[in-house]
């Protein structure tokens, strides 16, 4: 989908495991009933293997896929991250969650504060562009109808609690564009005033993963 983030403050897996459980097979002699046949069956007894202990069995479970947060785009936004605060200027730039996706809020919580919100996205001089587009490029596809779907019931959210000029999402060319500002370069609403973060914190639910901080 087309990224797209206001001016200021948006300047920017499932483990399965097989267990395998060793059957034991117990048999038993069929024959006669002297002393010899009956030593017979008590060593047959006596010679059944003990089951396997806990850690055999752990040591025989085989994950189906890799664990949550270890995906391409995981690893991909982690390269993003590091690029941030090696080379980008923000030290503190926060780990995306298992998912992969931002906490956005955390990264808008930097943004805010003095002098910081230039280069929040892409790094001061835009070093760490290269590895924004690349975390961009692995991120995994979401279904258009729903993230409009989500923007839509966001923004009236957002308007309900009183951003009463927040535009609704569109869709373009089969894909979800975010809502927002009016007009980009002419903003209608402060989006560092208190009324304005007090309404994005009630509505934060509305938007599926992986959309907040794109609306």
């Amino acid at each position: 989908m087309i990224l797209k983030t206001t001016p200021r403050t948006r300047s920017r897996l499932r483990l399965t495991a097989l267990v395998t459980v060793p059957v034991l097979a117990f048999s038993m002699a069929c024959g006669g009933g002297d002393d010899s046949d009956g030593a017979k069956k008590d060593n047959a007894i006596a010679d059944v293997p003990d089951a396997p202990t806990s850690s055999a069995t752990k040591g025989e479970t085989t994950p189906a896929t890799q664990p949550a947060g270890k995906s391409a785009f995981y690893d991909a936004q982690m390269k993003y991250v590091q690029c941030m605060r090696a080379k980008g200027g923000y030290p503190d730039f926060p780990d995306p969650k298992l998912s992969g996706h931002f906490d956005w809020a955390k990264i808008n919580e930097i943004g805010s504060q003095p002098g910081r919100n230039e280069g929040i996205k892409g790094g001061k001089n835009r070093a760490c562009v290269d590895e924004l587009l690349a975390a961009s490029a692995a991120t995994p596809k979401i279904d258009q109808q729903k993230a409009y779907e989500s923007m839509l019931a966001h923004a009236q959210c957002m308007r309900d609690n009183g951003i009463s000029k927040f535009t609704n999402p569109t869709m373009s060319g089969g894909n979800a564009q975010p809502g927002g500002q009016p007009n980009p370069m002419s903003r209608a609403f402060d989006e560092e005033s208190p009324s304005y973060k007090q309404a994005r914190k009630a509505c934060e639910s509305k938007l599926l993963e992986g959309l907040d901080g794109m609306q």
